[in-house]
């Protein structure tokens, strides 16, 4: 198991590396940091002394060196346009995007897994093929189409809950959290479901369809000719089974429920890393925007590294040292 995990981690390493050249290549090709910091008005020397301290002269490796080791230190540098530590900024906003994440990325696996086994054990039932037709709809529709159509029903026409903001929320010391008050835990609630119901409705069907799959296999039919009961079969034989790609998959989708973040937070006016990015490409603010994509970059590798490990432990193949197909 060593030799896979240190395996994975090499593949990470390389992946942050390549994430945080191409994050670095922005500062580079992706507007004017001189005249983003210094506006049009500047003299030549007034330019050519900034040019200077920010060590823009300096070959690109030794600047691509520099900014990895800022990095490593939490130093993204300074925002053009809000003249702050990039860092100071991301961690004001941390709180409420991983907030939002961490509760939709639960109720999407929990549900997800939930109704997929059900469909899947009742196929024929009348429950089970509404939730498959609802499903449907998570799996179709856009993200912003969903959100802004949750705000019209609950805010606008049967004004339940908040159409914007993150409520009132409380401090712990640089964490936020609006769980512990009536209006930030009714400001959650359309965000997460619009930020997990396509990962709700494309895990719930990922499910279904392997555990289907799985039942018709040889050794279900051999466990039930053994007088296992239903549970021991469907449970501890045929779902262990069918999570094996649902593994993959699934990590992989709540790795990208930052990236829909994005439109989540727009949506919904709620203050977290998403909304700090699109505001940040309106201004054309390298330094956040860099910052942002390592932070995602570095969200997926670690997703992806829980997976691996998970995959490890669930799949006996690669305990024994069979080689699977590679995802």
């Amino acid at each position: 198991m060593l030799a896979y995990i240190l395996r994975s981690l090499t593949q990470a390493t390389l992946v942050m590396l390549a994430v945080a050249f191409i994050a670095f290549s922005m500062f580079r090709y992706v507007g004017d940091p001189v005249a983003s910091i210094v506006g049009q008005d500047a003299t030549l020397k007034d330019r050519q002394e900034l040019t200077e301290s920010l060590g823009l002269n300096d070959p690109f490796p030794l600047q691509f060196v520099r900014f990895l080791g800022n990095a490593l230190q939490g130093d993204f540098g300074i925002s053009y346009r809000q003249g702050r530590p990039v860092a100071e900024l991301l961690i004001e906003r941390l709180p409420a995007t991983i907030e939002l994440a961490v509760i939709s990325a639960a109720v999407a696996l929990g549900l997800g897994l939930i109704l997929g086994i059900y469909a899947a054990l009742n196929r024929r039932g009348v429950i089970a093929n509404i939730v498959m037709s609802l499903s449907l709809i998570g799996v179709s529709l856009p993200t912003f189409l969903i959100g802004i159509g949750l705000i019209f029903l609950f805010s606008v026409y049967l004004r339940w809950l908040p159409s914007f903001g993150r409520g009132e929320v409380v401090a712990f010391g640089w964490w936020t959290t609006g769980l512990l008050t009536d209006s930030g835990r009714k400001s959650l609630i359309m965000p997460v479901i619009t930020l997990g119901f396509f990962q709700l409705t494309l895990i719930m069907r990922l499910v279904r369809a392997e555990m289907l799959e799985v039942m018709r296999t040889e050794y279900i039919k051999f466990a039930r000719a053994r007088g296992l009961s239903d549970g021991s079969v469907h449970f501890r034989h045929a779902l262990r089974n069918a999570m094996v790609p649902v593994i993959t998959i699934t990590g992989l989708q709540l790795g990208s429920i930052i990236a829909f973040a994005i439109v989540t937070e727009t949506v919904f006016n709620w203050p977290g890393l998403g909304a700090l990015f699109v505001r940040s490409v309106e201004v054309v603010d390298i330094p956040v925007m860099a910052a942002y994509l390592m932070f995602v970059g570095l969200v997926f590798v670690v997703v992806n590294l829980i997976v691996d490990v998970l995959y490890f432990l669930v799949d006996p193949r690669l305990r024994g040292g069979i080689t699977v197909p590679s995802r």
